[in-house]
C-alpha cells in the first residue's frame, strides 16, 4: 500500500482521478478568478470583500446541504460512473453562466453580474454536492480493501494539486476573462472525455425508494448515520476542519491584500501553497499509517496545525506593509524580510490538516457496508455543509461587526482543539 502511486496505472482508479483532478481544477480556477476579480476591480472596502467572499462560500455548500441526501440515495442506487458523466455535461452550463457575469462585470456594471457569478457559484456548489459522495465511495467498490487509504490519499493530493495549478493560473489571468472562459470550457470537455473512461460501478444492494423532499432527506440521512457512535465522531471531526477550511479561504484574500499588502498574484501564491501542503500531508499520512486506517494521529495532527495557525497570525501581525497607495507583486512580497516566515507558517498549516482529514475519509468509506458508503459520505457532507454555513455566516457576522482578518485566525485556532478533542475521542473508540 505504500507504493500508492502504483493505482495511478489501474484504469479502475486513473479515469476517476483525471477527472476529480479536473473537475476541481475548473471549480477552483473560476472561483479563484471570481474572488480576486471582486476583490482587486469591484470593491474597494475590505468589509465588502470579505462579506462578499463569505456569501461565496455559503452559496457554494449550501447545495450540499439540501441535496446530498438525495446525491447519496441516487449513487447508492445507480451506475456511478453513467452519474459521474451527467454532472460533467452540466459543468458546461455553469461556466458559461460564470463566465457571462465576468464579461458583464466588465462593462461596469454590478448587481446582475455579481448575481450571475454567484449564481455560478451555486451550481458548482450542486456540482460538486452530486459527485463528492461517489468520488469516495466508488473506491472501495474498485479497489481492494488495502489500497482504499492510499486511494483516498491519492484522490485528496490529487484535489489539492489542482487546486494548486488552478490557483496559480487564476492569479495570473484572471483579468483576461476570454482567456478564463475558454480554459474552463476545454477543461470541462477533457473531463467529460476522461469520465467516459471511468469503469461502470453499479449498486451493490437493493433498491432504494428515492426520497425528493430535501429537508425530511437529510434529517433521515444523518440520523441514520449519525446514531453509530465512530460515523458521528468522525463526521464532526471532519466538519470542524473544514469549517475552518471554510474560515480560512475567506479570509485569505482580503488578509492578502490589506495586512500583507500585495496584490492578486500574491493571494493566488497564498492559495497555492496551503494546497501544496494539504498534498503534501495526504502522502505523508500514508505513509506514516503504512495502510492502516486509523485515527492514531489526528489529535496530534490538528493541535499542531492550531500551533501553525498561531504562528501565521503572529508573522503576519508583524508584517511591514507596503508604502501607501502600493501592494507588493510576486517578486516584491518574496524580497520582503517577512516572507519566508509567512510561507512556512502557511505550508505547516495545510500539512497537519491534510494529516489530519484523509484518514478520516477513509474510514468513512469503510466501516459501512459498500452499498451504503455513498449515502454515508452524504450525511458527512449534509452535517460539514451546515458546520460550514455556520462558519461562514459567522465570519460575515463577526467581520460587520468589525473584526479583521487576522483576528479571525485566533478563531480558527480555537477551533483546532475543538477538532482535537473530537478526533482523540474517535481514536479511543475505533483503535
Amino acid at each position: 500500500m505504500i507504493n500508492a502511486l502504483g493505482l495511478l496505472k489501474r484504469r479502475r482508479f486513473l479515469p476517476l482521478f483525471v477527472t476529480q483532478f479536473l473537475g476541481a481544477f475548473n471549480d477552483n480556477l473560476f472561483k479563484t478568478s471570481m474572488v480576486l476579480f471582486a476583490t482587486y476591480e469591484i470593491f474597494a472596502n475590505e468589509k465588502q470583500e470579505s462579506f462578499f467572499n463569505a456569501l461565496a462560500a455559503a452559496l457554494f455548500i449550501l447545495p450540499f446541504f439540501l441535496l446530498s441526501a438525495l446525491s447519496g440515495q441516487l449513487a447508492d442506487t445507480m451506475d456511478k460512473a453513467r452519474i459521474i458523466r451527467v454532472v460533467k455535461i452540466v459543468e458546461f452550463g455553469i461556466m458559461a453562466l460564470g463566465c457571462g457575469g465576468l464579461l458583464l462585470a466588465r462593462t461596469g456594471q454590478v448587481t446582475l453580474p455579481v448575481v450571475m457569478m454567484l449564481g455560478a457559484v451555486v451550481g458548482l456548489g450542486i456540482h460538486s454536492t452530486f459527485f463528492s459522495p461517489i468520488k469516495y465511495a466508488i473506491l472501495p467498490q474498485h479497489l481492494e480493501d488495502e489500497d482504499v487509504l492510499g486511494g483516498t490519499g491519492l484522490v485528496e493530493a490529487g484535489t489539492y494539486l489542482s487546486i494548486l495549478l488552478g490557483t496559480i493560473l487564476a492569479g495570473f489571468i484572471y483579468r483576461s476573462i476570454p482567456l478564463i472562459a475558454g480554459t474552463t470550457f476545454l477543461v470541462a470537455l477533457l473531463g467529460y472525455i476522461s469520465a467516459r473512461m471511468v469503469p461502470p460501478a453499479p449498486r451493490l444492494g437493493p433498491a432504494l425508494t428515492l426520497d425528493y423532499n430535501p429537508l425530511r432527506a437529510s434529517w433521515r440521512l444523518v440520523a441514520g448515520t449519525m446514531h453509530i457512535p465512530r460515523l458521528f465522531l468522525a463526521i464532526c471531526a471532519i466538519s470542524f476542519f473544514w469549517t475552518i477550511g471554510s474560515v480560512l479561504v475567506v479570509i485569505f484574500p482580503p488578509l492578502v491584500k490589506n495586512v500583507l499588502t500585495s496584490d492578486a498574484s500574491v493571494a493566488s501564491l497564498v492559495l497555492a501553497i496551503f494546497s501544496i501542503g494539504v498534498a503534501i500531508g495526504s502522502v505523508v499520512i500514508n505513509l506514516m499509517l503504512r495502510g492502516h486506517i486509523s485515527a492514531r494521529y489526528s489529535p496530534v495532527s490538528v493541535i499542531a496545525m492550531g500551533g501553525a495557525v498561531l504562528a501565521f497570525w503572529f508573522v503576519a501581525n508583524r508584517w511591514e506593509a507596503a508604502p501607501a497607495g502600493t501592494l507588493y507583486d510576486i517578486a516584491g512580497f518574496v524580497s520582503h524580510p517577512g516572507a519566508a516566515a509567512v510561507l512556512l507558517t502557511l505550508m505547516f498549516v495545510a500539512i497537519f490538516g491534510g494529516m489530519f482529514v484523509v484518514p478520516l475519509y477513509a474510514f468513512l468509506t469503510t466501516t459501512v457496508p459498500k452499498d451504503q458508503t455513498a449515502r454515508t459520505v452524504a450525511a458527512n457532507n449534509v452535517v460539514n455543509a451546515g458546520a460550514m454555513t455556520i462558519g461562514s455566516a459567522t465570519v460575515a457576522a463577526i467581520t460587520a461587526l468589525g473584526a479583521t482578518a487576522s483576528q479571525l485566525l485566533l478563531l480558527v485556532a480555537g477551533m483546532c482543539l475543538v477538532s482535537a478533542w473530537i478526533a482523540q475521542r474517535l481514536h479511543r473508540a475505533c483503535d
